[in-house]
């Protein structure tokens, strides 16, 4: 469960859809069409079964009237009488054919009969009406000679041709008759009607076949096979041969039902077949249809639903989007999607908030520029007491005068020391109240102040100055009077305990063409670990007044109120290897600000 939740609600709905619908309705369709097929099957096995019985009822019905005819007809004193009697002539013998009328009888009252014949070798006898002299032909075929070696009955299709050419084989009981007072031979043939066993027979769909048990068909629904071997496998060696089942004939399966039939009082086994062609057609047709209709079912929904989904996850990925938007504070979203549902009220709840957002953001901006607004001009007082505790102006007229006093007493070192102090004074007046300079001026003012202290303390103070290459110093900006203060902490704290060779070095280089880099270094005594860490502690506490470092936290914050956050200033040092300032400041270019 904790895979699906995981998953986007498309494929979510997707996945219940198929597992709570799609797949029980194929089950169900598949459990439908697998039992409708079955029922089907055993439906058309009854039916066919049911005609198959049908079919050897009456066949068997038929052959026994005939035979029980038979009986009559061997057992007759006339026809005894006539077959044994010892005829002149063979006008005699037709005189005597013709007085005889049994056999008319029996053709007129049983229709199932179609010819009652006589097979006789008696002297006189001739080809009259239902009696045969037996030729040498006739005395040569299958049946006639069973028929004189053997007293017991059977059946034997014998091939004969309609007027029209058409050959059949009509089923005929065939029994040698005992005379009794003679001593010839006679056989009687009774043949089946063909037509009546159509008409009895052929009443349904059904293709039947009746055969011996040589395989030869001698009748069918569809008369094509006459005189052919049945088309389907039977095994004519079993007595009570059955199947039903499916069966090819040719290409086509079939549905079939093979019984085999003991006809009474006779050794001679028929063999009766019922073909259904179109059951298997049927059958696929209904479960064509049901697969149809289970498919439909399945697809129909599934269409639906799919429209429906694409339409709800858009609306869905719309809302997301617009959520999004929010997230990464882009206020500029739809104000409404279509629709009155809880998506659509979402998305107008969305839209609500996102304006409350806005509103108070824009308070919060009013607030924010209110609060800069005040440290700005707190900066400026603290800049402007800063200033006016080291720039007072008499402080520069007095210098004048003793510097003109110096040169007219011949001393012009003194003369020099003043005139230098006096332009670092001037510097300052001019940059009081001001919020930049440029990097060259900013430079100059601290080159000036570096020589004074070298004048002071000789080899204890030296400097050096690193500048980038390429670097043009009066195309950029600085915040005035910001590098003095770190200068003077280097000479006053870093080398307070150097005798000789003291060295700070100021190095000034561009990163990105964004950031201007600027590094002051001593080679003093340097801070232990405690010492820097409460100094880079105090550079990072806003507004509050330190009686030391106070220079240092005056930078800081100038640098982070006038610049932004992102730029500031850091310290590195180490004990015995001196102490590392350094500024990162924005890379204003004079020339591009004016344009």
């Amino acid at each position: 469960m904790k895979k699906i939740t995981s998953w986007k609600i498309k494929k979510q709905l997707n996945f219940i859809y198929l597992m709570a619908i799609v797949l029980p309705i194929i089950t169900l369709g598949t459990i439908l069409i697998a039992t409708t097929s079955n029922l089907l099957l055993n439906y058309h096995k009854d039916v066919v079964e049911s005609d198959n019985m049908r079919v050897k009822t009456i066949l068997f019905e038929v052959t026994s009237q005939i035979y029980n005819i038979s009986e009559d007809i061997v057992f007759d004193d006339a026809l005894q009488d006539m077959l044994t009697k010892e005829y002149q002539s063979e006008n005699d013998f037709k005189e005597a054919v013709r007085e005889f009328k049994s056999f008319n009888n029996y053709l007129e009252n049983y229709t199932e009969i179609e010819d009652i014949q006589i097979y006789t070798n008696m002297e006189k006898a001739t080809n009259y009406q239902q009696f045969f002299l037996v030729d040498d032909v006739t005395a040569q075929t299958d049946w006639y000679q069973k028929a004189s070696k053997q007293f017991s009955v059977f059946w034997y299709p014998m091939a004969t041709k309609d007027s029209y050419g058409n050959e059949f084989h009509p089923l005929s009981l065939v029994r040698k008759i005992p005379l009794f007072r003679g001593n010839g031979e006679a056989v009687l043939v009774i043949t089946i009607s063909d037509n009546y066993l159509q008409s009895r027979i052929s009443n349904t769909d059904y293709t039947t076949l009746v055969s011996t048990e040589s395989g030869d068909v001698f009748f069918g629904t569809n008369r094509v096979y006459y005189g052919d071997k049945q088309p389907v496998k039977i095994d004519y060696s079993n007595p009570h041969y059955s199947y039903t089942g499916a069966v090819s004939v040719g290409k086509t399966k079939c549905m079939a039902s093979i019984n085999a039939l003991s006809l009474y009082q006779t050794d001679t086994r028929l063999y009766v077949s019922t073909l259904s062609y179109d059951t298997y057609k049927d059958i696929n047709r209904i479960l064509w249809t049901n697969f149809l209709l289970v498919a439909i079912a399945a697809i129909l929904p599934m269409i639906i639903v799919k429209v429906f989904l694409r339409y709800f996850s858009n609306r869905v990925m719309a809302l997301r989007e617009e959520m999004h938007k929010a997230s990464m504070e882009e206020y500029d979203i739809a104000e409404a999607l279509p629709g009155e549902d809880e998506i659509s009220q979402a998305m107008t709840d969305l839209h609500v908030m996102v304006q409350n957002i806005k509103q108070k953001d824009s308070e919060m901006y009013e607030a924010r520029i209110n609060e800069q607004t005040l440290k700005n001009e707190q900066q400026v007082m603290e800049f402007k007491m800063l200033s006016s505790q080291i720039n007072p102006h008499f402080l520069y007229n007095t210098l004048e005068t003793i510097r003109m006093k110096a040169l007219t007493e011949g001393n012009p070192e003194v003369a020099t020391a003043i005139k230098l102090l006096g332009k670092s004074l001037r510097y300052v007046l001019e940059n009081t109240g001001t919020s930049s300079t440029t990097l060259k001026k900013e430079l100059t003012h601290i080159e000036i102040y570096l020589i004074i202290q070298k004048m002071r303390f000789s080899e204890r103070v030296n400097y050096e100055f690193i500048i980038e290459e390429n670097l043009c110093l009066e195309d950029y900006e600085i915040l005035p009077l910001l590098l003095q203060p770190i200068v003077e902490n280097a000479i006053n704290h870093g080398l307070e305990e150097v005798e000789k060779y003291g060295l700070v070095t100021i190095r000034v280089a561009t990163k990105d063409d964004e950031f201007l880099l600027i590094d002051i270094e001593d080679n003093g005594t340097g801070m232990d670990e405690d010492t820097l860490d409460a100094l880079t502690k105090k550079l990072n506490t806003p507004n509050v007044f330190y009686k030391s470092s106070i220079g240092l936290h005056n930078i800081s914050q100038r640098i982070r109120l006038y610049y932004g956050e992102k730029y500031g200033m850091t310290i590195k040092s180490r004990v015995g290897k001196g102490t590392l300032v350094s500024l990162v400041l924005p890379l204003k270019n004079i020339s591009e600000d004016n344009k």
